[in-house]
């Protein structure tokens, strides 16, 4: 079986060894399975928060030409952090008969892997506020002493050896243009239009924008104002526009901002977005609003081919109807106590192996520390010079990433004691159901797919021979036939909803196997 290595790390402040790390990992994992490495595709510096990441494009898209089968990743969460993101890309792969698969975690591709995956997302959330403390704690002292924390630097300013922000002598004139230009009247497409008519580019290297010029005439920095979370300085350095100005051009803004044409809500309030599937054609069911004659608003779910291509005939089905129907079927799951404490002992038995990663990093602190201390050693010997003190300021800065870099590894994978993981399941028993964010949470975690037939549901849950068959015409209220948007509607995506009482539903459960499961 062929297969390629997706690595991938963050920011700039970590190092190629993770990369290296990465794909030893996954090259002694291939040579174990029997996998052939056709091809390794690297992103580095690129966060897993989306997916603006050029050497995964390319893979997804090399995935069409069936030269691979498996696409093989040091953790899934080097895949992709965003839940969206994966789900989407997931499905794009699996109709490319490719799947991906991690060399460390032992998730695998049956019903219970596709929850331990869910789970260990559910995990993180606990852990997040104190990584999150020691993580920033440096951020927070270059705060504190007004210094560039990364991300874009302010078009008219530049970043000193000191990290520290100072006026741009070339681009500032650009930036108190602009200010004057809107103060005297001109719109921002106005601004836009001058400013790319003189060849002025963005710091990128790019055309500027209304979304740029307008950013530029609300960022307060213009006026030295330093922020950065709860860290506010004043005059903290040097200015680029007058107070008097900058606020002219606030008050200017303001009135000339129109009321915002109504947008397409996310359908992050439609709680089976990404895992409802068309039966017919095998595309994502997306959450859609229509408006009637009489003015009264419906909630729907509609096959993307049928809504988009017209390539499906699939008809839209109701909103509530589906969601109180599968979320009641999904609460039966947590009445299952064989279930939980099976559960219960694979998590554990999963969260508690050692870390791979974790052993790296303490030997490359300790030969930190020592070579910290040598040179300690040599400056209380009277060796002191420019040298010493520029490597004894890389060596602390080094042993600080490596701290950090521990501080993550333990983190994300703590060791839990299984009352622990069992008052997290239970907890879900005694959220109050009626609420959306907890409908969604208990649907994001333990449902994996549902597909849409026309006298059918199948619900594929995410714990073992979880697959259900519901036939529609057994419950009232379903009338598919009739379930499309009324004559007349105005058909736009949409996402305001608040739910009704959840339905009580009878579900017949029958023995099926795994292979209509849709993999994650």
């Amino acid at each position: 079986m062929n297969c390629v290595i997706y690595a991938r790390y963050s920011s700039d402040s970590q190092r190629e060894e993770s990369i290296d790390g990465q794909l030893r990992e996954c090259q002694s994992y291939a040579e174990r399975r029997g996998l052939t490495v056709l091809q390794t595709y690297i992103d580095r510096a690129r966060t897993g928060k989306n997916d603006n990441r050029p050497a995964f494009q390319q893979m997804i898209a090399d995935s069409k030409k069936n030269l691979f089968d498996v696409i093989l990743v040091w953790k899934l969460d080097r895949f992709s952090r965003d839940k969206y993101d994966s789900a989407h890309y997931k499905f794009t792969l699996k109709n490319n008969n490719v799947r991906v698969i991690s060399a460390t975690e032992p998730i695998d591709e049956t019903p219970e892997g596709q929850l331990m995956e869910s789970i260990f997302e559910g995990f993180a959330a606990y852990y997040v506020a104190e990584l999150a403390v020691k993580v920033n704690r440096g951020l927070t002292e270059n705060a504190l002493k007004c210094k560039f924390n990364g991300g874009s630097v302010p078009f008219g300013y530049k970043i000193d050896a000191d990290q520290c922000f100072q006026i741009d002598p070339v681009s500032a004139p650009v930036v108190r243009e602009v200010y004057v230009d809107y103060a005297d009247g001109l719109t921002i497409q106005a601004i836009v239009n001058k400013l790319n008519d003189k060849g002025i580019r963005t710091s990128r290297d790019g055309n500027l924008t209304i979304n740029v010029v307008t950013h530029m005439l609300k960022n307060r920095r213009y006026i030295g104002e330093y922020k950065y979370k709860d860290v506010l300085v004043e005059n903290a350095f040097d200015s680029i526009i007058s107070n008097d100005l900058f606020d002219i051009v606030q008050e200017k803004m303001q009135k000339n901002k129109k009321a915002p044409a109504r947008k397409k809500e996310i359908d992050e309030s439609f709680i089976l977005t990404t895992k409802l599937i068309c039966g017919k054609c095998g595309a994502f069911m997306a959450g859609e609003s229509g408006t009637g004659k009489s003015g009264k608003k419906h909630y729907y779910y509609k096959c993307s081919h049928a809504k988009n291509k017209k390539t499906c005939d699939k008809q839209a089905i109701k909103k509530d109807w589906i969601e109180n129907l599968i979320f009641a079927a999904t609460m039966e799951i947590l009445n299952n106590q064989d279930l939980i404490n099976y559960l219960v002992d694979t998590l554990y038995e999963m969260r508690n192996k050692e870390s791979s990663e974790l052993p790296l990093l303490q030997q490359q602190l300790s030969e930190v520390e020592k070579a910290a201390n040598n040179i300690l050693n040599a400056i209380q010997q009277g060796v002191l010079n420019e040298f010493t003190k520029t490597r004894l300021d890389e060596l602390t800065e080094r042993k600080e990433q490596l701290e950090t870099a521990i501080l993550q590894e333990i983190i994300t994978k703590p060791s839990i004691p299984k009352e622990q993981i069992h008052f997290w399941i239970d907890g879900f028993r005694k959220l109050d159901t009626k609420n959306h964010d907890n409908q969604k949470r208990i649907i994001d975690i333990f449902v994996n797919a549902v597909y849409v037939y026309d006298d059918e549901l199948k619900i594929s849950f995410n714990y073992k021979d979880g697959v259900k068959h519901l036939g529609l015409r057994e419950f009232e209220g379903s009338s598919l036939e009739c379930s499309g948007a009324p004559n007349g509607a105005n058909l736009n995506f949409s996402a305001i909803c608040f739910f009704s009482n959840m339905m009580a539903v009878a579900i017949k459960t029958s023995n099926c196997t795994r292979q209509s499961t849709r993999s994650n």
